[in-house]
């Protein structure tokens, strides 16, 4: 029954439906699914504000799904029919011209302190998905029901190098944004945010002194986006299956009618409900462990076969994390296989808990969909710092889902995305662990050896351009394919380590 637990096992939300299906034959990335209409960015009208100095803020615009007015309102109770967060998008303007800005140079940007519906997390959109911010990015914020404002706090411009490659379906069918990272700044309830742009160029040499500097501008439309992430899942209750037989796993009794499905998705579901009383319970919101031995067994393995496979690490899945799956395109995308993994920090900053890892994890999804326009979260999996395990994108946890982690290098790859900012803080042991555990059973199921190398071909990046073949680590850092700070400097010395465990793993 092994070969049939790992169908229930790979299923790890009703509402995603992700089956662990078998790979499409084709290289190039497959759209799978009776797609619905990508979810616009759309924009609802707010109302005028007047910020803490009693000066009239810009006009806010909200894409959220309520049309509460923006100011400083507690927090709404959730009910069962409300929606999961929110975001408020707020218009950037020009701030006072300082004394000491250089001529010809782009104003400040910004917005004065003001109040806003509570958020936890922050970044900034603009229009161009392939404009660059030239410039320094800081916010600080107000926590929810106080005075206390934050420090100045940077936000990373990461500019493009996390997203779908150019020319895919992801890129060209939507309306995508250019975008910094994410900040998760807890609780607030008051903001404040200022985009210095870079100074302009000096001169190239002593004879040019008088020629005037080029400016670099800063990009069109640009937009504060602040995220609710709204409540936490309820704790699923208790179940127990009677004695004389396992209990029908509940992520089948949510499954949408068959005719709304894909046809092979309706194939496989019928087969796994056919089964249902000889398959074990999993829960819908955790994937469990496996030992290597279960984990060989799970994946069907001829007898005597010793496949360099680890064990199946424990897994919250996205109804864990509580992920709303109105907010993502409805259909799913793969590629061929999983060659490669590329390790990322999620740039959001360290000052999260573990329990408030679920949270980062919906804002960082409502921010990757709702303000960027992405189809869904665009890293495969999440690590926090407590070494836990998430499900990313949707379409399956043994699949080869096509994400939008590392620009160029999507195919045929994972993203993994340590929760953090690790450029000058080393990653806590239990999250490279966890890296190491994640990639010796991913890997594992596509065969590749965390230790080895494998020649990748770039969709196009601002290192390689489309079509390179690129020789790269079997387990690589998202600096070796973009040109990035990204997955931080103390992170990146951490992969080492990760592939040496994960080959252990796989009994290498």
């Amino acid at each position: 029954m092994r070969a049939l637990l790992v169908t229930s096992v790979g299923v790890t939300c009703a509402a995603a439906l992700t089956l662990p299906l078998a790979a499409p034959a084709s290289s190039a990335p497959v759209l799978s699914a009776a797609s619905a209409r990508p979810p616009s960015l759309t924009t609802e009208p707010g109302t005028d504000t007047t910020d803490t100095s009693g000066t009239t803020a810009p006009d806010t615009t909200t894409t959220s799904d309520t049309t509460a007015p923006d100011g400083a309102e507690p927090r709404a109770a959730k009910s069962a029919a409300a929606p999961a967060g929110s975001t408020q998008s707020l218009p950037l303007a020009p701030l006072a011209v300082p004394s000491n800005r250089v001529a010809g140079a782009p104003a400040v940007q910004g917005l004065p302190q003001r109040d806003a519906r509570p958020f936890s997390l922050v970044g900034v959109v603009w229009d161009d998905a392939e404009a660059e911010l030239h410039g320094t990015v800081q916010v600080r914020t107000r926590a929810t029901g106080t005075t206390r404002w934050s420090d100045w706090q940077d936000v990373e411009t990461h500019n493009a190098d996390h997203a779908a490659d150019l020319g895919s379906a992801e890129r060209e069918g939507r309306t995508v944004r250019g975008a910094t990272a994410p900040l998760w700044v807890g609780d607030s309830d008051g903001v404040e945010v200022r985009v210095r742009p870079e100074s302009p160029a000096a001169p190239e040499s002593p004879g040019s002194q008088d020629r005037a500097a080029t400016p670099v501008p800063l990009p069109e439309g640009m937009r504060l986006e602040l995220v609710d992430p709204g409540e936490d899942p309820a704790p699923e209750p208790a179940r127990g299956a009677p004695a004389n037989r396992a209990a029908v796993p509940a992520v089948f009794a949510d499954t949408p009618p068959t005719a709304a499905l894909p046809e092979v998705l309706t194939a496989e579901i019928a087969a796994a409900s056919a089964v249902n009383a000889e398959v074990a319970e999993i829960g819908a919101s955790v994937i469990p462990a496996l030992t290597q031995a279960e984990t060989a067994e799970s994946v069907n393995l001829a007898p005597g076969a010793k496949p360099y496979i680890g064990p199946r690490p424990r897994i919250v899945t996205r109804k864990g994390w509580g992920a709303d799956e109105k907010l993502r395109e409805r259909n799913f995308g793969y590629t061929k296989s999983v060659k490669a993994a590329f390790v990322h920090h999620s740039a959001t900053g360290n000052n999260y808990t573990c329990k408030q890892a679920p949270s980062v994890l919906r804002s960082i999804y409502r921010y990757h969909v709702k303000s960027s326009g992405w189809r869904d979260f665009g890293y495969n999996f999440a690590v926090d710092k407590c070494g836990n395990i998430y499900e990313g994108r949707a379409g399956g946890v043994t699949k080869a889902v096509l994400g939008a982690h590392t620009l160029g290098f999507n195919t045929n790859t994972m993203g993994i995305a340590v929760l953090g900012s690790y450029g000058s803080t080393n990653p806590p042991a239990a999250a490279v662990t966890a890296v190491s555990k994640l990639t010796a059973w991913k890997l594992g199921l596509f065969g590749a050896n965390p230790k080895g190398k494998v020649t990748l071909v770039s969709g196009g990046s601002n290192k390689y351009k489309k079509g390179v073949k690129v020789k790269m680590n079997v387990i690589s850092g998202h600096r070796d394919g973009f040109a990035t700070e990204c997955p931080g400097a103390r992170l990146y010395k951490k992969l080492g380590t990760a592939r040496t465990s994960s080959a252990k793993l796989q009994g290498r």
